[in-house]
């Protein structure tokens, strides 16, 4: 068991040091310093192996996780990585990119800060990769069935392993040129350098998971085909459709939504000739004023990109009030809590604005110059401007990061028939089938938008369905079950 006094021993959490911002700023790689075995055994030792471990209530995943840190505490890597792989397919991608809703459920929590959970996982995840303890687990026996996954992000890739380990043969299809969906094009190379996804993808292969860029299904392979070819398909497409805003001026050149503009990025990194006379490429933030719209994830992610490329200024507007220093009362321990929070590029530089809402953008000669916008406050759950608030800011380039209202319905969806829920997602049953026999969904497309360990959880979850389906029985996890109502 861990040691019962652990948390008496190191009260203090702690976590790697960020490279300086000047210093970071000049290149794209990862954000982080190296952290020391030693100080992670000590912070594996703070996790109290309690009694109703909440963690596990907070990881749709349902990880190990107090399993692991004593086996992280006792230097036993081999064994972690083993306990980690059980629930977690790609703990290379979650610990860089998840949230950890984990860690403020985490028992200690209550009155100290939670153990270091997310920064174990990765730890563990890096160590066995180094140790050369992540190998390709090919199946020892084809089963002969073929199965479809459209998409490659992490939940098409969960099901995509989990198909082919269970000795399906499995073909994953990607519209983009590339394997990987958000996690190569969405993610800046800060946040989660590619050589991670590389290799896991190079795992995939060598255990027999056909990959196939360049193949936008429901237009070079119709529905139709689709389904004469393979005895089960999963819908992976995530939830692509971006949320947009219809102001006056929004027609205008020089605005893009966030998905137009980081892709462009990751393509420099890539190597990509998207180069331009002028060596920057077709979208950049380069010399100029940056206005980001919305204060999530995929702002910060247009923030850090922002300033990598050389903007000159960047705000980031967020139409919510500012979060409380602390947890809000809203939100009590074990839930996720709605608090203030620096990302990494927060830190390098930028004005974060709340409580703002944008009127609509100005322009020049057919292209955007700024905006007007006001302050806004929320009564009877409803924004209402907060007049005499009016302003207006300069801006060569308007980033819309606010978040997608659900998948990309012309083309396969269509052509499927698949139904759909109220709010625009692929209605789906108790096992992830949709209304269409043998299509299954998982992740954002049938969820709508999420977080990463939840489109890992549930490409899990809608593979041990698919394999059901297909051989009768599964041994297959299913951590999770459908958010949606069961199909009628």
């Amino acid at each position: 068991m861990a040691d019962p006094s652990g948390f008496l021993k190191y009260t203090h959490r702690e976590l790697p040091q960020r490279r300086p911002v000047p210093l970071r700023l000049k290149d794209w790689k990862e954000v982080y310093q190296e952290f020391s075995d030693e100080t992670l055994r000590e912070q594996a030792t703070r996790c109290m192996d309690c009694g109703i471990p909440f963690c596990h209530n907070g990881c749709p995943l349902g990880n190990l996780i107090p399993e692991w840190n004593d086996l992280v505490r006792r230097g036993r890597w081999r064994d972690a990585i083993e306990r980690l792989h059980a629930t977690n397919n790609f703990p290379d991608f979650t610990g860089r990119l998840c949230p950890a809703p984990c860690e403020p459920a985490c028992v200690l929590g209550i009155n100290q800060d939670p153990v270091t959970i997310k920064q174990i996982e990765l730890e563990i995840i890096d160590h066995a990769f180094d140790e050369g303890f992540v190998v390709p687990l090919p199946p020892t026996k084809l089963t002969e069935k073929t199965v479809a996954v459209i998409g490659s992000g992490p939940a098409g890739l969960a099901a995509a392993q989990q198909l082919t380990r269970a000795g399906h043969s499995v073909t994953v299809f990607e519209r983009a040129d590339r394997i990987g969906g958000l996690l190569r094009y969405g993610i800046p190379e800060f946040k989660m350098e590619k050589r991670v996804l590389d290799r896991r993808l190079d795992q995939m292969r060598a255990e027999g998971t056909e990959f196939r860029a360049g193949v936008d299904v429901g237009v070079d392979i119709t529905a139709e085909q689709l389904l004469a070819d393979f005895d089960a398909v999963v819908l992976a497409g995530g939830a692509t459709a971006a949320r947009d805003l219809p102001v006056p001026g929004r027609e205008l050149d020089g605005i893009h939504q966030a998905m137009e503009y980081l892709p462009w990025g990751n393509r420099v990194q890539e190597g990509d000739d998207v180069l331009g006379e002028d060596g920057e490429p077709p979208i950049t933030a380069k010399g100029k004023k940056v206005i980001i719209i919305g204060g999530g994830d995929t702002g910060a992610d247009c923030l850090g990109t922002a300033h990598r490329q050389g903007a000159v200024e960047v705000h980031q507007f967020e139409i919510m009030p500012r979060p409380p220093e602390t947890r809000a009362e809203s939100t009590p321990w074990p839930t996720y809590p709605l608090m203030y929070r620096v990302s990494s590029a927060h830190e390098e530089g930028g004005e974060r604005v709340f409580s703002v809402n944008t009127e609509q953008f100005a322009g020049k000669d057919g292209r955007v110059t700024g905006l007007k916008a006001h302050e806004v406050t929320m009564e009877d759950g409803k924004f209402v401007k907060v007049e005499g608030s009016d302003f207006e800011l300069e801006a060569d380039l308007v980033l819309l990061a606010m978040g997608f209202v659900g998948p990309e319905k012309p083309g396969l969806l269509t052509e499927l028939g698949v139904k759909f829920t109220d709010r625009g997602n692929v209605a789906r049953g108790a096992d992830f089938d949709t209304s269409v026999p043998g299509v299954y969904v998982a992740g954002d497309m049938g969820r709508g938008q999420s977080l990463i360990v939840w489109a890992i959880a549930e490409g899990r979850a809608a593979a041990a369905a698919v394999d059901r389906h297909l051989m009768g029985a599964t041994a297959l996890p299913a951590p999770v079950k459908p958010t949606a109502a069961p199909l009628q």
